[in-house]
Parts: structure tokens; sequence; C-alpha cells
């Protein structure tokens, strides 16, 4: 194991501020946005969906542009972070694992991400890269930026459909984390737990796992 690359969106960074923020600037109750992404999320559907069922048709680039312009658009911060993230990243880096940061989001959420000064070696986003999870071009960037071949790389994620079976696709070894509404779902599905070399609850896992394997294996 010679690479771990992160998704971000559930396994690193809570939702919650993001579909808080949707629900105000479409003016429904939160609880009802959380329960149309449950609603999705059974349905095994893109995250997107669920904007889509409260305003059908939506353009969500166009509405993600009207919501920065209104000074109501992303924002991260520390407070965003699971309390796991910079224990385990850091214990990673101390053991002498390049760690990178890889997901379906946007330049701001990248900037921001880089701003917290994380114990990584790299931020890379979809929209920097002009491709999305689960293209395999997505994850053909992924194998370049780790520095090391597929199988010495592992991706680390908590949506099966968008992480783990592309990844797993692409040659890379997979950590399904059972985190979030997707990754709490699908966490004893049998394809999942077939196509996840490790199956994790808290990122600081991955220290012990990596520290036990040998450079060999």
């Amino acid at each position: 194991m010679e690479t771990i690359v992160f998704d971000v969106g559930e396994t690193l960074v809570r939702d919650d501020r993001y579909w808080a923020s949707w629900a105000d600037w479409l003016g429904i109750p939160r609880h009802t946005i959380s329960a149309l992404v449950g609603a999705v999320t059974v349905q095994n559907k893109d995250h997107t969906d669920a904007l889509r069922l409260i305003k059908p048709g939506m353009d969500i680039a166009e509405a993600n542009r009207a919501r920065e312009a209104a000074g109501r658009g992303e924002h991260l911060d520390e407070s965003d972070l699971y309390p796991d993230v910079r224990p385990a990243l850091a214990g990673l880096r101390a053991l002498g694992i390049r760690v990178v940061l890889a997901g379906n989001q946007t330049v701001k959420a990248g900037d921001l991400l880089r701003r917290l000064d994380l114990p990584v070696d790299l931020v890379a986003t979809s929209t920097e890269w002009g491709v999305s999870k689960p293209d395999p071009e997505f994850f053909g960037h992924v194998i370049e930026v780790a520095r090391a071949t597929p199988d010495r790389t592992v991706y680390v994620g908590d949506h099966p459909a968008y992480d783990l079976f592309p990844a797993r696709r692409a040659g890379l070894r997979t950590a399904h984390l059972r985190r979030g509404p997707w990754g709490y779902l699908w966490a004893d599905d049998p394809e999942v737990v077939e196509a996840a070399d490790w199956r994790i609850d808290s990122l600081t896992q991955l220290t012990s796992i990596a520290a036990t394997i040998a450079p060999e294996d």
C-alpha cells in the first residue's frame, strides 16, 4: 500500500451544511430534503435527484451560480470535518503513505479544502479534472496522481456506485466506509462485501491496516 485516495463528501466532510443550505435556498423545511435524500439513497440514485424531486428540471449548475452570486454558496470549515479525519490522515502520512483527496466537488470546494491545511499530498476535484465519478476517466486521473500502481493504491469512499465499484473496475484496491446514508444503507449488500478489500467504520482503522501490510504485499 503506497497511496490512499479519499472521496470527500460523507467520507471526510459532513453533508449537513450542504443539504441545509439547499433547503433554505429552495424555501423548504430541512427535514423534507433529508427525507428526499433518503428516498434517492434507497433507490441508489444520484443525490441531485433529490433536488429535482423538489424542482423538476432544475439546472443544478445554474442554481449553484445563483447561490454563489447571492452570497449563499458553498462553505466549508473545520466544523464540517468528521473527527477522525485529521488523526487518520496524519497517521497515514507518518507511515510514509501518499495521501490524496479526490471527489466530485467544485473548484471552490477544492480551494476550501486546501485552506484547511489538511495533512495530504494533493487535493483534486472532478470539476478541475473535467470528469466526474463514476466515469472511468476520473479513476484514470486517480491512478495518475496516485504515483503508484493500481494494486498499490486504495480508494476510500462511502458510495458503492460512485466510489467502490468503479474504483474496483479500474484495478484499485478499495475500502468501503460505513458512513453517511449510502455507506450505512449498502454496507452489508453482498456486492459491496465482495468488492471491498476492507470494510471500515472509521478512517483511523486505515492506519492500523496500512501498518500491518508489508511493502511487498
